[in-house]
């Protein structure tokens, strides 16, 4: 998850955020690079006193300054449209679960089980244990199995919220009357944090959203508990 003072992104805990990642440092990497020589040129320009002719009227270099461009934006657009290419990738999953927002919580229903569903409400912070973070536990945890392709199914029932858990590099609009999906692999098992990220009402803060990824075998005991107390 995040700390005080990052500069960067989180770190990856699914492919496609992994992918994501290399995508940010390529164009990061280029705008430093375009940065740095339109940098130097103005240097160059406001420090010497020499002047030529033929960089006022050339045909040269304005077929320099047209082409060169050109070749950064296809070098930017290629990985791009991979990438999305990517994030719109829906083969077979292994898993499905609907979350719909409400105000100001999120409830979860595993499709592919009979009657198991239930809300994830925001803990108190002064019911928070020690080793909980504030404003980000919940009560009840979304559970997934690690290394399993998953669809979710995002709605809303009132208002317009965002599902996102930025170490998966998942976002996706909870939009009343209309179901999203979206879908990720969860590459290691560990607790992951997102909140709401669409300004729904007066306790938007409040309602965020914990992914907690576990081998498949205490996923299945999971839900045969859950199942079993239901």
């Amino acid at each position: 998850m995040a700390h005080p003072s990052q500069l960067g992104l989180q770190d990856a805990a699914s492919p496609l955020m992994e992918e994501l990642l290399y995508f940010y440092d390529h164009a990061s990497m280029i705008v430093f690079l375009i940065c740095a020589f339109v940098l130097y040129i103005l240097t160059v320009v406001i420090t010497s006193s020499f002047s030529n002719k033929y960089t006022l009227d050339s045909q040269e270099v304005e077929t320099v300054w047209t082409v060169v461009p050109a070749v950064v934006l296809v070098a930017i657009a290629i990985p791009s449209l991979r990438t999305l290419y990517l994030m719109d990738e829906n083969d077979s999953p292994h898993l499905t679960i609907k979350a719909v927002g409400h105000q100001w919580y999120w409830s979860y229903e595993y499709t592919d089980y009979q009657e198991l569903a239930f809300d994830s409400y925001m803990i108190p912070t002064q019911e928070l244990t020690n080793g909980q973070f504030r404003l980000l536990e919940v009560d009840h945890r979304m559970v997934v199995p690690e290394s399993s392709p998953l669809r979710i199914l995002i709605s809303a029932e009132d208002v317009l919220h965002s599902w996102a858990v930025p170490a998966l590099g998942v976002k996706a609009d909870a939009v009343p009357g209309r179901l999203n999906q979206t879908t990720f692999i969860v590459a290691r098992p560990g607790v992951f944090y997102g909140q709401c990220s669409e300004i729904c009402g007066a306790n938007h803060s409040f309602m965020p959203i914990v992914v907690e990824a576990v081998p498949l075998q205490y996923f299945q005991d999971w839900t045969s508990f859950l199942l079993e107390e239901a």
